[in-house]
């Protein structure tokens, strides 16, 4: 596991992992270094392979919901539900709040996988539901295990966003919610206003040159610029 601590402290290799913030993680043996990224389960919570929390466990991971609000420069604020969900429910429960949006959508790819940490976003206009969630399925080991892709679907028109982030949180703005909270509880995921967030603590991101290539693919078939994209790394 010495391969994986020099990741952490010297950047990227073909299988990659980046640290969020300095902390508990540069301290540790490989041994304890190992044994913490193996670690799958929390009680029920079961992990992606995209992010594994601090060592010192400051955010337990745990299933549910809370709301929370966004607030843009213009100080207009948006009402938001974060969810965690354990990887087994994951993707489905992406898909059916999604469904909540309509049959036609923009989708947006978040990537930080050759940016130095930073975010670059990638935007496709105007698709069918049911041909972006075939595409998503295709691609559901990308979208469940990659800690460097992320994906937004949105209505302009109802002004509503679902969102899988790279942390693999579910994250819906908007309004109303009363729909999307309704998927969320059917799917066992149920709203806890005292929920903390792996975000909300320190982390690592995992990723690998193989989900680099299969983002690439999935960004093609999504019809994404290939040069705009080029342009932005």
């Amino acid at each position: 596991m010495g391969f994986l601590k020099r990741i952490l402290r010297n950047g990227s290799t073909e299988d990659s992992a980046q640290v969020i913030s300095d902390g508990s993680f540069e301290t540790l043996s490989d041994e304890e270094l190992q044994t913490h990224m193996g670690i799958k389960t929390y009680g029920a919570f079961e992990l992606t392979d995209a992010v594994r929390p601090s060592y010192d466990l400051k955010v337990t991971p745990r299933q549910g919901f809370r709301h929370d609000e966004y607030v843009d420069e213009a100080g207009q604020k948006t009402p938001v539900i974060m969810a965690a969900a354990s990887r087994r429910y994951l993707m489905d429960l992406f898909l059916e709040l999604i469904d909540e949006l309509g049959e036609t959508v923009d989708v947006v790819l978040e990537t930080s996988h050759q940016s130095g940490g930073e975010h670059e976003d990638l935007y496709r206009e105007q698709i069918d539901m049911p041909v972006l969630k075939s595409m998503l399925l295709d691609h559901e080991e990308l979208l469940t295990n990659d800690g460097c892709t992320g994906i937004a679907v949105i209505n302009p028109s109802k002004r509503q966003e679902v969102q899988l982030d790279e942390h693999k949180l579910l994250i819906v703005y908007g309004h109303p919610l009363d729909q999307f909270e309704n998927v969320l509880i059917s799917g066992d995921v149920y709203p806890d206003k005292d929920l903390q967030f792996i975000t909300e603590a320190e982390h690592v991101h995992s990723s690998s040159e193989r989900y680099f290539d299969e983002f690439n693919v999935l960004k093609t078939r999504l019809g994404m610029d290939s040069e705009n994209y080029a342009d932005l790394c």
